[in-house]
């Protein structure tokens, strides 16, 4: 591509201006990157921007995937396996099947494209909706849910794909040799992905290296899913169960510094890493439509309404009878304690938006079949999934937040708040502890003793006020006007160091050493 650098700076400066108007609108950022993509795509003079699936596939998916897992909350996972497992792998074939009726006999693909089709379209996209659900308050369960199935559906619709793919182009296809590759696909991504995650958990317990660290952090999804891929294994799941085993172990291997920064650098990665897909999602318009001739307005609008139509309906369908068959196979009281009511399902299927996997799937559909006759259909399919990803990532994530509201799909935070008050409570008890033991050592200083015991039964003590098991004495009044105290101090300290940089006393490293120190210092007054 020609002006390649200029290309890519218009890119990022459209990145980060979207975002500040996606903030301003107070929606989330996929919604007005999409649409500015396609608006940019639109204009006089735009080079086309091609997006070539592997850019995805194996650029950008593994470090999200990888991330996605690594800060995922296992134990919720695990409590709902179920749930993810039956929608990540049932709801998927069954999206695949309904999808490949409806473009077999009404818009006529052969057998292997619809299969096809049906496998691009499936795997869903959570980053919008969980960004609303979020901000909203949606109960934690139900998002947990959602991310869960979105971190191994993307497994079950590529292995799904790549046969339907092999029958389009090569004219065969056999339900054992399908069978029998997903399920051997699917556990050796998980046995690759645990080895590497024994190796570099292995690595990491040996360095103290914040940058090295760091680095082997943003490389470990990617040493996980290309041995996979490589050997036709599943890529995603070995960057998933990865992230996953390496996230639970993270508080044992990774140094409180080493973790500030890192968490950190991952924050900013996966933003710029989700906006660029979006804003390049939007821009393929141009690329797609330039294939549909043959087609009129009305065919192709009715295609794309057909195909969103179907799976928007099918994961309303599933959402709706999976539940009651589990409820009479196990009628466990355990199980009869998680079963979600008709409203969060409601939001839970409405919530099945897709993204870049579905795109860059239908951009690696093969120009030409073995014979070397090209492959019937494919920009259609390409249109197809376009209109897709664009009806459920700007229509249902514009109408999701009314419809939490509407239907009251909220939780008011008392859980999380209680699991933070205990956390900070039996902190307090495990500091408080330890000085006891220390009292003895000889390099304890007893007014430093006390004074530290002070501080940490200060803080039990506005704990139990904050859980209603004490009554108010103005611990909350001095608590909050010590903080403000501290925040005036912090602010007038940054100045002062600030000055001495500024007039050549101090060099601008020292400044920023002294500066993290305080701001490490400030976040730790507690709200």
């Amino acid at each position: 591509m020609e002006h390649f650098e200029i290309v890519l700076a218009a890119l990022f400066v459209s990145v980060a201006g979207l975002n500040a108007i996606a903030r301003w609108l107070s929606v989330p950022y996929p919604i007005p990157l999409v649409l500015g993509g396609v608006v940019l795509g639109l204009l006089p003079g735009i080079p086309e921007i091609e997006l070539e699936p592997d850019l995805v596939l194996l650029i950008f998916l593994p470090p999200l995937l990888y991330a996605a897992a690594f800060f995922s909350d296992l134990r919720a996972l695990r409590a709902d396996l179920r749930a993810i497992s039956l929608a990540s792998i049932g709801l998927v074939l069954l999206t695949i099947v309904l999808v490949a009726v409806v473009g077999h006999e009404a818009i006529g693909l052969s057998w292997p494209l619809a299969f096809a089709l049906g496998a691009i379209v499936s795997p869903t996209d959570p980053v919008a909706a969980t960004a609303i659900m979020r901000q909203l308050g949606a109960p934690r369960r139900l998002v947990n849910v959602i991310e869960g199935e979105s971190l191994v559906n993307d497994a079950s619709a590529l292995v799904a794909y790549r046969v339907a793919v092999a029958a389009a182009v090569g004219g065969t296809f056999s339900a054992l040799d399908a069978g029998l590759e997903f399920v051997g696909s699917a556990v050796g991504g998980i046995a690759i992905g645990l080895v590497v995650a024994f190796v570099v958990a292995a690595i990491r317990r040996r360095l103290d290296d914040a940058p090295t660290e760091i680095t082997i952090s943003l490389l470990t999804g990617y040493a996980a899913f290309i041995p996979a891929d490589e050997l036709g294994l599943s890529g995603v799941l070995a960057a998933v169960t990865a992230g996953i085993y390496l996230g639970w172990q993270a508080p044992e291997l990774i140094t409180p510094q080493t973790r500030l920064q890192s968490t950190a650098v991952w924050e900013i990665l996966v933003f710029i890493l989700n906006a660029t897909l979006f804003i390049l999602i939007g821009l393929q318009l141009p690329v797609i439509t330039e294939g549909l001739d043959p087609y009129t307005t009305g065919e192709l609008v009715g295609y794309a309404a057909l195909v969103c139509a179907t799976v928007i309906g099918a994961r309303f369908a599933y959402t709706f009878t999976m539940p009651y068959v589990i409820r009479a196979l196990d009628r466990r009281p355990a199980q009869r304690e998680r079963r979600m009511g008709a409203r969060p399902r409601i939001v839970s299927a409405w919530a099945g938006m897709r993204g870049a996997v579905s795109l860059a799937a239908a951009l690696a559909l093969p120009v030409e079949t073995d014979a070397g006759a090209p492959l019937p259909d494919r920009d259609l399919i390409l249109f197809i999934t376009f209109a897709l990803i664009l009806v459920t990532v700007v229509g249902q994530g514009l109408t999701l937040p009314y419809l939490i509201r509407r239907l009251g799909v909220l939780e008011d935070g008392a859980e999380e708040e209680a699991e933070e008050m205990r956390a900070r409570w039996t902190a307090a008890g495990a500091a408080l502890g330890r000085l006891d033991e220390l009292v003895v050592e000889d390099w304890t200083r007893d007014d430093t003793i006390e004074r530290v015991r002070g501080l940490y039964e200060f803080r039990q003590r506005r704990v139990r006020v904050r859980a209603g098991k004490l009554d108010d004495d103005g611990i909350e009044d001095r608590s909050l006007a010590y903080q403000r105290l501290m925040r005036e101090l912090y602010t007038v300290q940054r100045r002062a160091v600030v000055e001495l940089r500024n007039s050549g006393e101090i060099s601008n490293d020292v400044m920023h050493r002294v500066e993290r120190e305080l701001d490490l210092e400030e976040s730790r007054l507690e709200i």
